[in-house]
């Protein structure tokens, strides 16, 4: 059956990880996802562990696209994506503020060749302001919307990063959304529109629910959120490690009957949600001392029995054997020609009727330009004239 998006066409300018992810989203859900790389290719080709000249993440973030070359510093190049945006329904590119419309690719020059066009922009800071012209990376956005500072150390005080790349992420899960929604706002209304999205803004908007709720309110502003004063919840058992979370008053009671500690139910200190938040290094140091003195397989046994929230902290080799992730089958084992045997995670959202999948391996640089072309009108001459034998 056919995906969600089946029928729409996206040309992809996008390179490095949140427009490429964004598209792939789509790609897996049905779209025509076709990714314009210049002749060199995307520099995450050949970014980290690989295999064959295709990294593992180039891998992940480009799965189902097909991959056209054009010298977009020419005018046959150009000439090509002109042809090819006249047929598109999207158009995302996340240049620089102003490299697109430099190029003649900015909203205006694309919107004369499709009128009800879908243009996305993405970029780190915005387009306007002191910081919209700078180089971005993930890191940067970690430390300007307040998340390393979430994660700072209570013993220093020092910022800490999250080791993956949050912000990157989020927005492309930003803007795939956006997309849709846009494409749903055209078909029922008519006319397409320029999706703006910065990283720094997506970043804070997704922080602000807990890491940055204090903000809320203007008189709170200087009071540490629940983020900053949380606990990070790992305990060491005598094989491992696991987390144990109790919030409620029910699920306090459970804990402390797991753990054979009645009397912490009678401490004024823990006997209220907001007490033992406020206590809660105590109140750690004191779960952590019982749970060092057996093995996370019998912890996690007592704890469930008593509808306390637990899992244990598995390593990455643990993780695809768990029963869990087994069960939701939410890892494919795929076979593919260039490759060999890879895993890849199946798209998160399971639609009943218009079943989304992983449409297919990330493209060879420029495996699928003469295909492309061929299918705007470019006959073998054409073809030849541009150089192009792939």
């Amino acid at each position: 059956m056919p995906g969600p998006l089946e029928g729409v066409r996206v040309v992809d300018l996008t390179t490095m990880i949140s427009g490429p992810l964004a598209t792939m989203l789509l790609a897996d859900q049905g779209a025509d996802v076709v990714k314009i790389e210049a002749p060199d290719g995307d520099l995450v080709r050949r970014m980290g562990v690989g295999r064959d000249g295709l990294s593992a993440t180039f891998l992940s973030a480009n799965r189902g696209k097909r991959s056209v070359v054009l010298d977009l510093k020419s005018d046959p190049g150009m000439a090509a994506l002109r042809r090819l945006v006249a047929t598109a329904d999207v158009l995302v590119q996340n240049f620089r503020p102003g490299t697109a419309e430099r190029m003649g690719l900015g909203e205006d020059a694309m919107r004369k060749l499709r009128p009800d066009l879908i243009y996305v922009s993405i970029s780190g800071f915005g387009e306007t302001g002191p910081y919209a012209g700078k180089r971005v990376y993930d890191p940067v956005i970690q430390a300007l919307s307040g998340l390393a500072a979430i994660q700072a150390d209570r013993d220093t005080g020092r910022p800490r990063m999250i080791r993956t790349i949050i912000p990157d992420k989020l927005t492309a899960m930003a803007a795939a959304q956006a997309i849709t929604a846009a494409l749903f706002a055209r078909a029922r209304h008519g006319g397409g529109q320029h999706v703006r999205l910065a990283m720094l803004d997506a970043m804070i908007a997704f922080l602000w629910p807990e890491g940055l709720v204090t903000l809320t309110f203007p008189d709170f502003a200087d009071r540490p959120s629940r983020a900053q004063l949380a606990q990070d919840l790992v305990y060491r058992t005598t094989d491992g490690y696991i987390t144990v979370g109790a919030v409620s008053d029910a699920e306090w009671r459970g804990l402390c009957t797991a753990l054979g500690q009645p009397q912490w139910l009678e401490d004024p200190r823990f006997d209220t949600p907001a007490g033992r938040v406020a206590n809660a290094a105590e109140r750690l140091t004191r779960t952590q001392a019982v749970l060092e003195t057996n093995t996370s397989a019998y912890w996690l046994g007592i704890l469930d029995a008593n509808d306390v929230p637990c899992a244990p902290i598995l390593g990455l080799a643990d993780l695809l054997a768990h029963p869990q992730v087994v069960e939701n089958a939410i890892v494919e084992e795929l076979d593919w020609p260039d490759v060999g045997h890879v895993r890849q995670p199946r798209p998160a959202a399971r639609f009943s009727s218009t079943p989304a999948h992983i449409g297919g391996q990330a493209p060879r640089l420029g495996a699928h330009t003469s295909e492309v072309l061929a299918e705007l009108g470019y006959d073998s001459e054409a073809l030849a004239r541009m150089q192009i034998t792939r």
